[in-house]
């Protein structure tokens, strides 16, 4: 499909850009929303170009018209942005082009094991995402040097060492892939890239400079920087990973905890601004406010203020929402 571009035209060659980066596996909930808000408006903030790029090669959990439904969502939210990157989907060549790359240098090897033999080798799924970590010992004698995109998964060898990057908001930071998922897969059986190759190297021909999304991807961040190192991108983007929405039972925002859909909250009349207004109480905004604009969010947001912990979505929230809607 063909994406719209909204919002003024960027300079040709911006020293510094961002991305709003949403899959199209479901609507945006409150959540989804808190971390695109607060990307969008330190972008707007601090002169970062912004490119809306539709990561969508979770093929089996892609959902018709999502895209478009995002894309609305995220208008009516305020939201704007300067560039629109094509589908990943749509061209699957700069994708291949690393993985022959990686081959060449000996980095990637095709693996065959099933998730149980893993499983036997390594022990629990890593906390959280339900991967299994790929035990070095699992590598093949010998090592490839020319990439056959065959119907096997393809992994990166991972060194056993921290890697070390320093967070615009979580601070320093020192994590060690090999010991939580080991050698993890690059390209799929499906003949398409995994999320870390894709990002990674979309980041870089997009010449993306600053990433925020949420602490939940502080292990990507360093998976990311070994597969730019083995490649061979010398400049890494400074990172911002957020505090995370929860639930009142701690566990990340979801359809167990209602439905915390953003067009759930429009369809029953609450105007984007109460929206806008809980996030900015989420976000250290002083006075609470009843209603706030997206442009106000962005001149009044402050990293300073925002606590490091999680926030607890309550139904109290979700009162204070329907209220608004219902006036």
């Amino acid at each position: 499909m063909q994406l719209p571009p909204t919002g003024p035209t960027p300079p040709e060659s911006p020293a510094l850009a961002t991305r709003l980066a949403p899959s199209p596996t479901g609507a945006l909930h409150l959540g989804n929303a808190r971390t695109f808000l607060v990307n969008w408006a330190l972008a707007r903030q601090n002169g970062w170009k912004i490119v809306l790029r539709i990561e969508d090669l979770d093929t089996p959990r892609i959902k018709p018209g999502v895209i478009e439904q995002t894309i609305d969502t995220l208008t009516w939210l305020g939201m704007d942005w300067d560039e629109c990157a094509p589908l990943q989907s749509a061209d699957l060549a700069p994708y291949r082009e690393a993985m022959t790359k990686l081959a060449e240098l000996g980095r990637v090897f095709p693996s065959a094991l099933t998730r149980k033999e893993i499983a036997d080798a390594a022990g629990a799924p890593h906390e959280d995402s339900g991967e299994i970590r790929f035990d070095a010992s699992l590598r093949p004698g010998t090592l490839p040097t020319t990439f056959d995109d065959d119907g096997t998964n393809w992994r990166l060898v991972v060194p056993d060492e921290a890697v070390h990057f320093n967070d615009g908001f979580m601070g320093e930071q020192a994590i060690y892939p090999s010991k939580s998922v080991g050698d993890f897969a690059l390209w799929t059986q499906r003949g398409q890239p995994s999320y870390q190759l894709a990002v990674t190297v979309d980041d870089d021909r997009q010449n993306i400079t600053h990433v925020v999304r949420g602490c939940d991807l502080l292990d990507s961040a360093a998976r990311q920087t070994l597969i730019r190192r083995a490649i061979g991108i010398v400049a890494d983007p400074v990172y911002y990973h957020l505090p995370l929405v929860r639930g009142i039972d701690g566990r990340r925002l979801a359809k167990r905890h209602g439905d915390t859909r953003i067009d759930h909250y429009r369809e029953k009349g609450v105007p984007a601004e109460r929206v806008i207004a809980l996030i900015a109480r989420w976000c250290g905004f002083a006075g609470n406010p009843e209603t706030l604009s997206a442009a106000d969010f962005a001149s009044g947001l402050s990293l300073d203020t925002m606590s490091a912990e999680d926030v607890t979505f309550t139904p109290e929230d979700d009162r204070w929402l329907l209220d608004a809607g219902s006036r």
